[in-house]
């Protein structure tokens, strides 16, 4: 069956005054499918990011998110995507419950349907008793959880997570990779999630390795391995970063 694809990038470029940030990137993310951006920091990734989220536009080629052109229709392209960002983004004055709520209520979501979905959530983390906590009295793991049930409320077709365990502690990064690859098992959604950490692209099913503002290699963890002619992805990546 031909899956579709939910994010498609066509000859994107973009520059900041004579610097080029980014050169003729091309690539798609089809439904279902959980794709890791590695790079080192300066490659472009939170650049790429900002065009896909609508927050900066690119000054040639194309980006699709579900057939919607974020350059000119970004309101429909927009609704199909769920965002966690590097920075927290949530509101440490209010409650849990008042953050999702308040959430729900932007995306014009009835609130007596989303209610049973956010107290599953909230038990499957472990938070269901913190409803009424401010998130100001939470740990910066479990910040990161409601972010993430956050940004699933309005059922979106694709899942941004822009380097996702920063200034988290072993624990909660762990738990955080577990939670997003059960995630993607278990719902119909797509993932691109950046990073610069080697180990949480193991599990992808796709790797794209952007070095310089460029795509340098991608494919699957054994592809990768072929390119570099590497046993370990550590190495392979510095590799082909190396080699650019």
């Amino acid at each position: 069956m031909h899956k579709k694809a939910v994010l498609k990038i066509n000859n994107v470029k973009k520059y900041f005054n004579s610097f080029q940030a980014l050169n003729n990137i091309s690539l798609e993310i089809k439904s279902g499918e959980l794709v890791v951006l590695l790079g080192p920091n300066g490659a472009g990734k939170s650049t790429l990011f900002s065009i896909i989220t609508g927050l900066s536009r690119a000054d040639s080629g194309s980006c699709f998110i579900n057939g919607c052109d974020i350059a000119f229709n970004s309101i429909n392209a927009l609704k199909n995507l769920g965002i966690v960002f590097q920075q927290p983004t949530i509101d440490l004055e209010l409650t849990i419950k008042e953050n999702l709520f308040f959430h729900s209520r932007l995306h014009g979501l009835k609130l007596q349907n989303v209610k049973k979905k956010i107290e599953n959530e909230l038990s499957r983390s472990g938070l269901e008793k913190k409803i009424n906590n401010k998130v100001r009295t939470l740990s910066g793991g479990e910040r990161r959880k409601i972010e993430l049930i956050r940004s699933l409320l309005h059922n979106p077709k694709m899942l941004l997570l822009d380097e996702p365990t920063v200034g988290l502690d072993p624990g909660s990064r762990t738990d955080l990779m577990k939670k997003i690859i059960k995630i993607k098992k278990s719902e119909t959604l797509s993932i691109l999630w950046t990073t610069h950490l080697v180990d949480e692209a193991e599990k992808a099913d796709k790797i794209i390795i952007l070095s310089k503002g460029e795509i340098v290699a991608m494919g699957n963890k054994l592809k990768i391995l072929r390119i570099a002619n590497e046993k370990k992805l550590e190495k392979a990546f510095l590799k082909i970063v190396k080699g650019v």
